[in-house]
C-alpha cells in the first residue's frame, strides 16, 4: 500500500502541492505535520510509522519534507528497511526499493545537507558584514530615546499606573518592563 506523508514548517505555508502530488501518486492514506523538519518528534510522522506494514511504501513529494539532515533521513530509511517498507520521493524520482534507488537517496540527501550548510554560512557571513557596518538586526525600538526616558521617569515617579503609562506611550506592558530592565542593566554597568 502507498502511504503519503506531507509536512509544512509553519501555518503560513500550504499543503496543496504536496497533497496534489500524493493524490496523483495514488496514496491510500496521507499523514500530515505542521512542524519544523529539525524536530524529531512529529505527531503525523509517528502515526505514519506506527501504521506502516511489511510491503508498504511511504511516499513523499520531496526529501526535505521528511527530514532536514542526512543523518535523520538515513535513520528514517533504516527504520523503514527494518520493517521492509520502501520510501519513494516523487520530486527526486527516488525509490529505496532498489539498490540504485538507495544509492541515489544517499547522494541526494548529502547534496541537500551540503546546500543547507552553504545557506547557513552565507547567512552568517551576511549578518557579520552588516554588524561590521554598524547595523543591528531585530525589530526597531517602539520608542525613541526621549520617549523611553519619559516612560521611565513616569514609572519612577509612581504617580501613574503601569496601564496609564502604557496607554500614554502606546506600548504594551512587556515593552515597558523591557525598557525598565534595560535601564537597570545600563545603570549597573555604569556603576
Amino acid at each position: 500500500m502507498l502511504i503519503g506523508y506531507a509536512r509544512i514548517s509553519n501555518d503560513d505555508q500550504l499543503f496543496d502541492l504536496q497533497r496534489d502530488a500524493l493524490e496523483k501518486a495514488a496514496c491510500g492514506r496521507v499523514f500530515e505535520d505542521t512542524a519544523s523538519g529539525a524536530k524529531a518528534e512529529r505527531v503525523g510522522l509517528t502515526a505514519l510509522l506506527a501504521t506502516l506494514r511489511k510491503g508498504d511504501t511511504e511516499v513523499i513529494r520531496r526529501l526535505v519534507r521528511l527530514g532536514r539532515s542526512l543523518k535523520d533521513l538515513i535513520h528514517l530509511v533504516e527504520q523503514l528497511d527494518a520493517i521492509n517498507v520502501g520510501l519513494r520521493s516523487l520530486q527526486e524520482s527516488i525509490d529505496t526499493g532498489s539498490t540504485g534507488g538507495r544509492l541515489v537517496f544517499h547522494l541526494f540527501g548529502a547534496l541537500a545537507e551540503f546546500e543547507r550548510n552553504l545557506i547557513r554560512k552565507r547567512t552568517q557571513a551576511g549578518l557579520s558584514a552588516a554588524t561590521a557596518r554598524g547595523r543591528k538586526g531585530g525589530r526597531k525600538k517602539r520608542l525613541d530615546f526621549a520617549k523611553q526616558e519619559l516612560a521611565l521617569s513616569l514609572q519612577h515617579e509612581r504617580k501613574h499606573t503601569v496601564a496609564e503609562i502604557c496607554r500614554l506611550m502606546g506600548i504594551g506592558r512587556s515593552t515597558l518592563y523591557n525598557y525598565l530592565t534595560e535601564a537597570e542593566r545600563n545603570a549597573q554597568r555604569a556603576a
